[in-house]
């Protein structure tokens, strides 16, 4: 089931949405440009739960203090389909979130995501080495606060029946909802496997926990309309 749009329109435009979709394709073009130096980029920037919480060596020279990688490794992406699926996601989702937050809450809004994210993978894996990239912990708030103030919003999704496809409207709390469920079971599983690399599960469900709770904080409040 991949979501392609939403019918769910806006009064605002979506200028921080579609500044980050740009700014993540650009810094991913960058990354693959740099060849054989793209590693040694990865490991300057990303966050590392090791060097957060200095269990560990440092496993590259940082570009930056070890607290700003939080921030850093969200502009990084692991390849190709990483980055497309994130900005696919980010397309559909963030522009609702920032019409209700407007442009400066959103920002921060999308920053806090991200850093509850980072945090919520490296407390469970407190030492480990592996780089975390991408910015599927901030995105993921966005589809928390997506879920709780549109769960009726028709999201248009592709469904995959071998070698038949189909379009189909499905509501947001089933699109939405379905995605968390994946994320915390594979957290739960991840948690009985071996430390290694792969996906971060709970950053995904720790930027969906923070888009639940930070949601109501940072919606702009609705004024009242006097009636004639």
């Amino acid at each position: 089931m991949i979501p392609l749009r939403d019918e769910n329109p806006t009064t605002l435009t979506p200028v921080v949405t579609v500044t980050l979709i740009i700014l993540n394709c650009l810094v991913f073009l960058y990354q693959v440009s740099l060849g054989d130096a793209e590693e040694r980029f990865i490991l300057s920037y990303a966050a590392v739960p090791a060097e957060l919480f200095r269990t560990g060596a440092t496993v590259g020279d940082p570009g930056v203090p070890v607290g700003l990688t939080v921030f850093t490794s969200m502009l990084l992406h692991g390849g190709l389909f990483h980055l497309g699926g994130n900005m696919l996601y980010l397309w559909i989702f963030g522009n609702n979130i920032e019409d209700v937050m407007g442009h400066g809450r959103f920002i921060v809004f999308y920053l806090l995501s991200g850093l509850a994210a980072a945090f919520a993978h490296a407390v469970t894996a407190p030492e480990s080495t592996v780089p975390m990239v991408g910015a599927s912990g901030a995105i993921s708030g966005v589809l928390g606060a997506y879920l709780l103030l549109f769960p009726k919003a028709r999201v248009q999704v592709l469904i995959l029946m071998g070698v038949f496809t189909r379009i189909v409207p499905v509501p947001a709390v089933v699109v939405l909802g379905f995605w968390i469920v994946v994320q915390v079971l594979n957290g739960v599983f991840s948690l009985a496997g071996p430390a290694g690399g792969g996906v971060a599960w709970f950053a995904h469900i720790g930027g969906f926990v923070t888009g639940l709770a930070l949601i109501k904080v940072f919606q702009r409040p609705v004024r009242p309309r006097s009636q004639w």
